[in-house]
């Protein structure tokens, strides 16, 4: 079978790329090992956050990412729980506020929506938040969605406009011509002949570069989450501490936490969140738990009583610099990526995909992708070991 283009990788970067270019008149083929949703994009909170980026790259691909949601949730027949409903960042401490404002005053400067919160103001929107923080600052345009719903609804359109999804199908090879470009693959169901690949695996990224004997440096970063019962409202947006910040540009490989909590359409309360470089050890350790959970209770008192309901884990696309990478590897001429974007993937998996789409049709992207581009790793990180 010939299509267009194959993407491997069913989360929201995969099916957002096929959602694209098939409305662009593509043949496009979708391959998941497992089920659509089934890796990271299924094991997040569904953010689409402006609040945690800094002024730079990243920022306005997740501003056009979060404008391209709104888009989506008018244009889409699908209700897959968008909900624009702001976020709070709490600082525990004179320090951490300090370092808040300065913040909150570099995201003004470049358009951001943001306020530092009086005494009043805060507990206005959050009644319930521990009485003895030290600041906060809320970010208006902070969203979210139930993630696995909107991977729904993009697939689901994709295959309206003809693309083929291959789930539960593993790729098991990669071929290049002689000239080093690609010209088709082959699955447990067969072969595709095709000129092109988009590897938007995820934190499973190197490993289907590696197929086509190249290096791509994403490794898994490992998180975990616990879910509580369903309550009445009682975390009205997203709530998370101002140290997030630090563990979300860190690149250490230890343990690090920083609270995040959230409520959900469903009145499940969403509890974050940690970041370890461990490699895929799908472990739910206790510890981690516990800690999460103190750290909840530590800012919203009120969830001493409730109980969980499960806890699990999964993994973000971690790269070198935290920015994604995003275009053609050159040494593989036909062979794109579309991954690394930590824990940002559902805010940006949309506009990725987009912005990818307009550079493989010959178009000029929304954005200027040389922040992101793949070739920017040097001493051998992105290369043709064949």
């Amino acid at each position: 079978m010939y299509v267009d283009a194959a993407i491997i990788g069913a989360g929201i970067v995969g099916t957002s790329c096929a959602f694209f270019l098939t409305r662009a008149g593509l043949k496009v083929a979708l391959i998941e090992r497992g089920g659509i949703a089934g890796g990271t994009s299924g094991s997040g909170e569904g953010n689409i956050l402006v609040s945690d980026k800094v002024p730079g790259p990243e920022l306005e691909l997740a501003r056009a990412g979060r404008a391209l949601w709104q888009t989506l949730a008018q244009e889409l027949s699908a209700d897959f729980e968008f909900e624009p409903k702001g976020g709070i960042v709490v600082a525990e401490n004179d320090s951490q506020y300090r370092a808040l404002q300065a913040h909150n005053l570099a995201m003004r400067e470049v358009g951001i929506e943001t306020r530092i919160l009086s005494t009043a103001e805060l507990y206005e929107l959050e009644p319930l938040l521990a009485r003895d923080v030290a600041g906060a600052a809320y970010f208006p345009q902070d969203a979210q969605v139930q993630p696995m719903l909107a991977v729904a609804a993009l697939v689901k359109h994709a295959q309206q406009d003809g693309a083929i999804l291959f789930d539960h199908t593993r790729v098991l090879a990669i071929e290049r011509n002689k000239q080093g470009a690609i010209c088709g693959l082959r699955t447990e169901q067969g072969s595709l002949t095709t000129p092109m690949i988009i590897n938007a695996a995820g934190p499973w990224s190197a490993q289907v570069a590696a197929l086509a004997g190249l290096d791509v440096p994403i490794q898994p970063r490992k998180g975990h989450i616990v879910v509580t019962e369903p309550l009445p409202l009682l975390v009205r947006h997203k709530v998370y501490e101002a140290t997030y910040f630090d563990t979300v540009n860190s690149g250490e490989a230890d343990l690090q936490i920083a609270s995040v909590v959230e409520g959900t359409k469903s009145g499940t309360i969403l509890l974050g969140s940690s970041r370890q470089l461990v490699g895929f050890d799908p472990t739910v350790e206790a510890r981690v738990i516990r800690a999460i959970i103190q750290k909840a209770v530590r800012y919203f008192p009120v969830l001493a009583s409730a109980h969980a309901l499960r806890a699990y884990v999964g993994f973000r696309p971690f790269s070198p610099d935290h920015l994604p990478l995003i275009g053609e590897v050159t040494q593989a001429p036909g062979f794109y990526l579309n991954t690394g974007h930590e824990g940002a993937g559902i805010g940006l998996g949309p506009i990725s995909g987009k912005l990818l789409s307009q550079l493989i049709l010959g178009q000029t992207p929304d954005l200027d992708l040389t922040p992101f581009q793949p070739m920017r790793f040097k001493d051998g990180t992105v290369t043709h070991s064949l």
